[in-house]
């Protein structure tokens, strides 16, 4: 059997897998574990270089009282990534499909235009975050950390021709090299639990700066693409031949969802609390991931560092992988044609390329793509929960009173947070808020 054979048996062995569960054939573990895929890749988009910017400065600036603002997010996007699979499974069609089929055709551009301004400054964030790991851990310019970025990524996507399973595995194993690195670090950089604790159920914003980071950290967390991808990634694997197939592949999808975000969830937290121990009540100025890595050598050594550098390497050769899936899918959906992917990267390596070039500073740059990414948010957010509520659309799996009123309470969070910062950017006094 060749190697692309063997690649292409394991797609077909998992969705084997996933009908023998279906069927009742597996039972137990044996019948959750090929159903994990899916929201593993979307975790992705929350644990990726732009979260490394806002966590870092949130903990070194703010301790640990923006905890609740990372456990909020962390709450919304698994919401909306549940919806957005569960829109996937039901309809077989995808979020951007959906949206250009059901709505007014200036409307469709107008979010395609702004989908596309938020797969680019999702891209610059990660593709940013790659390099700036690979300059720091092994000393080379950062250009040459940006060409090593573009070829793994380009690696990493070549498995998508071998089906999904492979591209799944390997997505699902960064992730997991990632939790590792931030569970090692909370050894290594020991934490205050009891106001971390305090953090996490205490809302608190202590001025406009909190406020700025506040967004960016929602912004790096409930991510855009991400919505938009999860609901094509359900379409790539065993779709439902009938209704008792569907309700257990929602019932499967729902724990997958819990499960990935969770993790992911809890490596945001570890983000902030790493920051908060080791930075603040000291080194409160550190606010760049170069920065950040190069005061961990002195104050805990190079295991620290070292581990701290390769967790930002897997999130940003992940991350840009996932990016560019992402970037296809909302391609593809909006206006119904596909480009190739290496056309696709090139594309939105440029912006990553112009800050570098432009001299402009890394980490800045970072936490500007999340504040975008934020304000761009709203758009999938809506689009979902109109069409969920559609029976056109959804039949009988439009969502319930319950989780319409949580999704649409979420959603007016969002922009009420991003009312705030406009107002903010724009000058206008903020009662309650000082000046950082």
């Amino acid at each position: 059997m060749s190697k692309l054979q063997g690649h292409a048996s394991l797609t077909d062995q998992t969705t084997a897998a996933i009908r023998d569960t279906l069927a009742g054939r597996r039972r137990g573990l044996r019948a959750v574990l090929p159903f994990a895929g899916p929201a593993f890749i979307c975790s992705v988009a929350y644990i990726d270089p732009g979260n490394f910017a806002t966590n870092i400065q949130a903990g070194a600036k703010y301790n640990y009282s923006l905890l609740w603002v990372v456990l909020l997010a962390n709450i919304v996007a698994m919401l909306f990534q549940g919806l957005s699979a569960r829109l996937g499974i039901v309809t077989n069609r995808n979020l951007a499909e959906l949206c250009r089929a059901h709505f007014p055709r200036p409307m469709v551009w107008a979010m395609w235009v702004a989908s596309e301004g938020a797969a680019m400054a999702t891209d610059l964030a990660e593709f940013l975050g790659g390099a700036i790991g690979l300059s720091l851990l092994f000393g080379i310019p950062l250009l040459w950390g940006m060409v090593v970025t573009a070829l793994v990524t380009f690696g990493i996507l070549a498995f998508q021709s071998r089906g999904y399973r492979p591209i799944e595995l390997i997505i699902s194993g960064l992730v997991g090299a990632i939790g590792l690195s931030y569970l090692i670090e909370l050894f290594l950089v020991p934490a205050d639990w009891g106001a971390a604790a305090l953090g996490t159920v205490i809302p608190h914003l202590a001025d406009s700066g909190a406020l700025t980071l506040a967004v960016g950290i929602v912004g790096a967390t409930v991510m855009p693409h991400a919505i938009y991808l999860h609901s094509s990634l359900t379409q790539d694997r065993a779709p439902a031949r009938n209704e008792q197939e569907r309700r257990a592949l929602l019932r499967y999808s729902n724990i997958e969802v819990v499960v990935a975000l969770t993790i992911a969830g809890l490596v945001n937290m570890a983000m902030v609390m790493m920051a908060a121990a080791a930075f603040h009540g000291g080194h409160e100025e550190v606010a760049e991931i170069e920065t950040a890595y190069h005061t961990l050598v002195p104050l805990f050594g190079g295991a620290a560092a070292g581990v701290f550098m390769a967790s930002l390497i897997a999130s940003g050769l992940s991350s840009s992988a996932v990016g560019t899936m992402a970037g296809q899918v909302i391609m593809q959906g909006f206006v119904g044609f596909r480009i190739p992917i290496w056309v696709r990267r090139l594309v939105t390596m440029l912006p990553a390329f112009a800050v570098v070039a432009w001299g402009v500073n890394a980490t800045q740059a970072l936490i500007a793509s999340q504040v975008v990414l934020s304000l761009v948010l709203p758009v999938p957010m809506i689009a979902l929960l109109v069409l969920m509520r559609r029976p056109a659309v959804m039949g009988a799996y439009r969502y319930g009173r319950v989780t319409g009123t949580v999704a649409m309470t979420a959603t007016t969070v969002v922009l009420a947070l991003n009312l705030l910062l406009v107002l903010q950017m724009l000058g206008v006094p903020i009662p309650g808020l000082g000046v950082s």
